[in-house]
C-alpha cells in the first residue's frame, strides 16, 4: 500500500477513535430555505424545550378537518423547511402536521449527537400533546430515515405511549453500527476500517433493540425495494423484531424516503389512519 494512503487511513482511524463516528449521521442546515409551497399552508412557528434546556423549533400546519395530528421526525440532512414537502399532502386530507427540527437544525439551538437526538424526540412527543386546538385523541408519529430510527426508542419508553395511535417508520435503519459498517464498506479506503470505526458509534439506542417494546402501539414499516441509502433488509429486520400489531409495506416507486410518491400507497395509508 502506498505510504501516503497508509498515512491517510491512519489519520481517519485516529480521528474517528477520538471523536467517534456519530457525527456521520447528521448533516444539519441552519438557515430555513424559502419554500413557497409550504408558505401557502401558513405554518405556525412553535418552540419547545428539551429536558436538558435546549430550545427547539417546529412548524405546526393545521388542517381544516382536524382529523388528527402527525408528529413528523425527518431525516439527517437539511431541516424542516425542505422535509415538510413530503407530508404536506396529508394536510389536504385533513391531518395536522407537527414537524420538528433537532438541535443544530434550522432555528433549533445546540449541536446534534446520537444521545441528544433522543432527548429531542422525547421533548417533541411531550410538545405535541401540549398543543392547543388540535385533536390530541388521534396523534400519530411518522419517523423518516434517521427520524424513524430515533422514534422507536422514544415511543417504547415514552410516558405518552398509551396515547399514541400508531408509529409509522419510513426507510429507517435497524442499527447505528450496522449502517455505519455498510457505508464505510462501500469505499476501498474505508473498507478495512468498517468494524473498528463502527465500534465508536453508540448502539444502545438502535431501534432493533427497542421495537418490540413499542407494542401494543401499532407499527407500520414502509421501505422501498430500490432504497440504496438504507437497504430494505433494515426495514425487514425491524419488522421481524417488532411485536403485533405490525405491518410491512414494500414500496416500489422511487428510492429513499419516497414511499408517498406512490399514489396507491398514499390511498392505503389514508385508510390505515382512518381505522384508528
Amino acid at each position: 500500500m502506498p505510504k501516503g494512503l497508509t498515512r491517510l487511513i491512519a489519520f481517519i482511524l485516529c480521528l474517528a477513535l477520538l471523536t467517534g463516528c456519530g457525527g456521520f449521521f447528521f448533516f444539519p442546515e441552519r438557515g430555513l430555505r424559502e419554500n413557497l409551497y409550504a408558505s401557502a399552508f401558513s405554518p405556525k412557528d412553535v418552540y419547545f424545550t428539551t429536558a436538558d434546556g435546549f430550545r427547539l423549533h417546529a412548524w405546526l400546519v393545521m388542517a381544516a378537518e382536524n382529523k388528527g395530528t402527525i408528529l413528523v421526525l425527518h431525516g439527517n440532512a437539511e431541516n424542516l423547511s425542505t422535509h415538510i414537502n413530503s407530508v404536506l399532502w396529508l394536510v389536504l386530507e385533513g391531518y395536522n402536521i407537527f414537524i420538528i427540527d433537532y438541535r443544530g437544525y434550522g432555528k433549533s439551538e445546540g449541536n446534534p449527537s446520537i444521545g441528544t437526538l433522543h432527548l429531542d424526540v422525547d421533548a417533541a412527543i411531550k410538545a405535541v400533546f401540549g398543543l392547543d386546538d388540535i385533536n390530541t385523541k388521534r396523534v400519530f408519529i411518522l419517523g423518516q430515515s434517521l427520524g424513524g430510527a430515533a422514534s422507536v426508542y422514544a415511543v417504547a419508553r415514552s410516558p405518552y405511549k398509551s396515547r399514541i395511535k400508531a408509529l409509522i417508520i419510513d426507510s429507517a435503519f435497524a442499527e447505528y453500527r450496522s449502517i455505519t459498517r455498510e457505508k464505510l464498506g462501500r469505499f476501498c479506503i474505508t473498507w478495512p476500517l468498517q468494524y473498528p470505526l463502527s465500534l465508536t458509534v453508540r448502539n444502545d439506542y438502535s431501534p432493533v433493540f427497542w421495537i418490540a417494546e413499542v407494542s401494543p402501539v401499532p407499527v407500520l414499516i414502509l421501505h422501498n425495494e430500490k432504497d440504496d441509502v438504507v437497504p430494505i433488509h433494515h426495514g425487514l429486520t425491524l419488522y421481524h423484531a417488532a411485536r403485533e400489531p405490525k405491518a410491512f409495506w414494500r414500496g416500489t416507486v422511487g428510492g429513499h424516503v419516497a414511499a408517498f410518491a406512490d399514489p396507491e400507497l398514499r390511498r392505503r395509508f389514508l385508510e390505515y389512519l382512518e381505522a384508528f
